[in-house]
């Protein structure tokens, strides 16, 4: 588990701004009620999160992302496709950005700067500097833990009307927190830091919606924060919908250069 908690920052930013175009959901109503049970047990809440994991088997929609980096902000709305735990799609207006990933393959170019990357996730796993895979990214942007929980021993408290883990042992370098929601046991907050390096990467899920039975997040903030820089993230998802079909219509321009790693 330890091992995706190798060195994260400016970089790992990058790798949020890519993974933001890849999930979401569109809702009827806004899940907020639920409280906490202080009698249920850290390996209780850890089982009931993967209880309530999603089960829908695509998405067709948009998603809203603003990007700021404290001196500068961006602004952009793409289309995503989605099969779960198959393929990723996304477009950029007018096709000018397009991203195809799947389990072995990640793959994307960019029309304005005639470039592109077709390999396995080692371009990304070199971006956050530890492994990367699609379960971690399918994850992380559906609410769920990017760390297994049942491998190791959590400490449980009440924190916020939440469910608060922390490592019974933890260990010397990082500090890993999770929060979890106490009526569908998603995930209200991730983060991990390393205070040595002045590091810190959170993921906060500000609210989530149902869809068709399913709930999953309706907006997420990410925040990179280095001794350097502070980078943030924020996703609104809109006009979603789960289990039709779907298709992934992508072909690398001729004479685009690839991207080296």
């Amino acid at each position: 588990m330890m091992e995706i908690l190798k060195t994260f920052g400016s970089k790992a930013l990058l790798l949020m701004a890519f993974l933001i175009f890849v999930t979401s959901c569109k809702s009827t109503k806004v899940v907020t009620e639920g409280r906490v049970n202080d009698k249920l047990t850290a390996k209780s809440v850890i089982k009931s999160h993967y209880l309530n994991g999603s089960k829908f088997a695509s998405l067709n929609g948009r998603v809203k992302i603003n990007y700021s980096d404290g001196e500068s902000s961006q602004s952009v709305s793409v289309s995503l496709r989605m099969k779960k735990d198959e393929a990723i799609w996304l477009s950029a207006p007018l096709g000018i950005v397009k991203a195809y990933i799947t389990p072995d393959r990640v793959s994307f170019y960019n029309k304005l700067e005639n470039e592109y990357f077709d390999g396995d996730f080692s371009y990304l796993s070199s971006l956050l500097g530890t492994e990367v895979d699609f379960p971690i990214l399918q994850n992380l942007l559906l609410g769920q833990a990017i760390l297994d929980l049942r491998d190791e021993k959590y400490i449980i408290d009440i924190d916020e009307d939440t469910y608060r883990l922390t490592l019974k042992l933890p260990g010397s370098l990082y500090k890993i927190l999770f929060r979890i929601e106490p009526k569908n046991f998603k995930m209200n907050l991730q983060q991990l830091s390393q205070p040595s390096e002045k590091r810190l990467l959170q993921i906060a899920y500000q609210n989530y919606q149902k869809i068709d039975n399913e709930i999953l997040p309706n907006e997420i903030h990410i925040k990179a924060l280095t001794k350097d820089s502070e980078n943030t993230i924020k996703m609104e998802f809109r006009n979603i919908e789960l289990n039709g079909a779907v298709n992934f219509p992508y072909s690398i321009p001729k004479g685009f250069k690839e991207i080296e790693l």
